[in-house]
């Protein structure tokens, strides 16, 4: 991430100048694959390509879906999934990057967002998380405006962006502000994956202008476009046209049509070029086109063949799209074009250039960050009624319905009096903790936001963990006063404040142990239903092996007392409730002769429950049990950004020496024409009821 914040008395941003100049970036013999398991052939997701990107041009990457345009930002953005390999070299102003690192920003085809912020909140403490240390309000604020103004978000600034709840701004609106977060801080190379998708064609052309003014300052940008319109088509420096992963065209725009008419398929003069290449080299529809060529009435035939016939034989006996797009790649192999950008990859592969410091970690003080993090979380909490009001209402009517239940236990039958405080015990720290669940669906909606934000290493996860405690304490500390107080007083427990402030310190600390797990849970699973049963699975666990239902001699020793029944957090809320409550009581004995039973007798003899230490030692164990999940978390997500890079190098390259030993990885399928015996032919005439690209 580069910063380069404006004066706030400038008009538009400053040209892209200070550390590491314009960025020029190369490619060579790019390949990602995606393994076969079993000994079936490899799929080969983007096939040998190379090329170049240089600062100040726009390159738009075009190609019909499946052909690998996302694949190829993804394999440049040091994105891809876990599940493919790449191989090949990337360098940088003449300098090799690894494979798999992150360069630059870039714009995902997903909008995700906390749905609760306004549009200028969104952009705001995205500012306030990235900007240098000593950046005043001031320029801050003229940064979002000016961010604003450029992708045409004034009149929408206050509104909400919307989640599955609150209705907020549209899909093209989204995608603007998609954007906007990327060029907030100015980086010198933008990468951006489909930013028109969803848009309108004039929305689409006042991005594709945003861009190309973005490219002007001397930044260089890659993005994937769909079918633009001939308009944003003109807009275009060079073009990357790719087809079933493979390189059917790269170089200056202007010059793929000149491409395609000495290939032989000139674009028509009132046709899209975009459109005219995507009909060349889309093979997913032959069988479609096949198909309605079929259900054609004979009078339609004989129209479509005399207006497509030519001097060398009718329609009829043109080519299909597969045989047009294998002698496109031919074309291009053997034409001009490819050994000069294999000429001039080299060329800028090895002049180093000026060095390209890419500020990787945001330059804003950690407290600065800190501060950002937690009243951004806050608000979203606040105004997201499911996040926590909901689970508010909820404790508090399962409370009153656990109070009547429950009412006024007593102390004067021993055997009633102390099932009912136990069985109370497990509802209280057991079952109403299922509530928890309630919230994953807006705490997964926080996660894919962390996870966007820690990849483009806009904060850490330390930062984020703490601001995630501060900011949800309000809410677990109400929920926790409101639901001892009602079940507290209704189940007429051991009188005293004392009692009463360590029985709600007890379900804090229980409470925030299990929001703490279901941030855990969230951190690695993205599905709520998923969520939800890991969830309960998690309660029902700590329910069973809590010594209540067994006591824990009886307790089988692994796991379920080694380790479980020991770091299970129930353990230690049940005995000090119990402790807490019992500690002190007398029972009225089962016959009239006999003395009181006193409460530290039953919780030896009857309830088994060892008394080693006091009852504040068990709060101790739950504190300790809360900070060693919020450490798992944190070392987990430290895990995936340290150790998971190298092992993804490893993994590659031991996964590409196998694949290479394999016969059918060596032997590449040449770039002929395919078989007529096992290829119907189907023209392109046939799709639109025009005259065909080759003519």
């Amino acid at each position: 991430m580069e910063i380069a914040l404006p004066s706030s008395s400038s008009s538009s941003p400053p040209p892209a100048e200070g550390v590491g100049g314009v960025v020029n970036l190369v490619w060579v013999d790019l390949m990602v694959m995606q393994p076969n398991p079993g000994t079936g052939p490899t799929r080969r997701l983007i096939n040998g390509l190379t090329g170049y990107a240089l600062g100040g041009r726009i390159m738009a990457v075009m190609g019909p879906s499946g052909s690998g345009k996302s694949t190829f930002l993804d394999s440049l953005a040091g994105r891809l999934s876990t599940n493919v390999v790449m191989s090949g070299k990337i360098f940088v102003n003449g300098r090799r990057r690894k494979l798999n690192d992150s360069i630059g920003a870039y714009v995902t085809q997903e909008c995700d967002f906390l749905g609760t912020l306004t549009v200028r909140e969104t952009l705001v403490y995205s500012a306030k998380l990235r900007f240098p240390k000593g950046t005043t309000r001031d320029e801050v604020n003229d940064a979002v405006e000016r961010t604003m103004s450029v992708m045409g978000l004034q009149d929408c600034a206050d509104n909400f962006v919307g989640n599955w709840l609150r209705r907020g701004i549209s899909g093209g609106e989204k995608r603007r502000l998609s954007i906007g977060l990327e060029i907030l801080t100015q980086p010198r190379l933008l990468l951006l994956d489909e930013p028109t998708s969803g848009l309108d064609s004039a929305a689409s052309f006042f991005v594709v202008m945003a861009l190309r003014n973005l490219a002007l300052q001397g930044r260089t940008i890659i993005s994937t476009f769909h079918q633009p319109s001939t308009q944003a088509f003109a807009l275009f420096d060079d073009l990357l046209l790719l087809s079933k992963g493979e390189t059917v065209y790269f170089g200056e725009a202007e010059k793929a049509i000149e491409f395609f008419a000495e290939a032989g398929f000139p674009c028509p003069n009132r046709r899209n070029p975009s459109d005219h290449f995507l009909i060349c080299i889309n093979l997913d529809f032959d069988s479609v086109r096949s198909t309605l060529r079929g259900s054609f009435r004979l009078k339609d035939v004989k129209d479509f063949t005399e207006e497509a016939s030519t001097s060398d034989g009718s329609f009829m006996d043109l080519p299909p799209t597969a045989e047009i797009r294998a002698r496109l790649i031919e074309k291009y192999q053997s034409s001009k074009y490819a050994p000069q950008v294999k000429s001039r990859a080299q060329e800028l592969s090895t002049s180093e250039g000026s060095v390209f410091v890419e500020l990787r970690e945001s330059q804003a003080a950690w407290l600065t960050q800190l501060t950002a993090l937690t009243k951004r979380s806050f608000i979203n909490m606040n105004r997201d009624i499911a996040y926590y009001w909901v689970r508010v209402f909820l404790y508090t009517a399962v409370s009153i319905s656990a109070g009547s239940i429950f009412y006024n236990t007593g102390h004067n039958f021993i055997i009633t009096s102390v099932q009912d405080r136990g069985a109370a015990g497990v509802f209280i720290f057991g079952f109403m903790m299922v509530l928890v669940i309630g919230g994953f669906p807006s705490l997964i909606e926080e996660m894919k936001v962390l996870y966007k934000e820690w990849l483009n290493k806009h904060y850490g996860v330390g930062v984020y963990m703490l601001s995630n405690s501060i900011s949800s304490l309000p809410f677990l500390v109400a929920i926790s006063c409101i639901s001892s107080a009602i079940t507290y007083y209704m189940m007429k427990y051991h009188s005293g404040f004392s009692h009463f402030a360590f029985f709600t310190l007890d379900f804090f600390l229980s409470l925030a142990f299990m929001d703490s797990c279901t941030l855990l849970i969230a951190a690695f699973v993205s599905n709520f239903l998923t969520c939800a049963l890991l969830g309960a699975f998690v309660v029902v666990i700590m329910i069973t092996t809590c010594g209540y239902y067994r006591s824990f001699p009886d307790i089988p020793s692994v796991p379920w007392k080694y380790p479980v029944y020991y770091i299970n957090y129930m353990t230690w809320a049940l005995q000090g409730a119990l402790k807490n409550e019992l500690i002190g009581v007398e029972f009225e004995p089962l016959q009239q002769d006999q003395p009181k039973i006193p409460g530290e007798r039953v919780l030896r003899t009857w309830l088994k429950i060892p008394m080693l230490h006091s009852k504040w030692w068990d709060l101790v164990l739950i504190a300790a049990l809360l900070l060693a999940s919020r450490l798992l978390f944190f070392f987990a997500m430290k895990f995936k950004e340290s150790f998971m890079p190298i092992y993804r190098r490893f993994y590659a390259k031991k996964r590409v020496r196998q694949l290479k030993k394999r016969p059918s990885f060596r032997n590449m399928p040449p770039l002929s024409f395919p078989s007529k015996r096992h290829q119907p032919m189907h023209t392109l005439a046939s799709q639109e009821g025009l005259h065909s690209p080759l003519h």
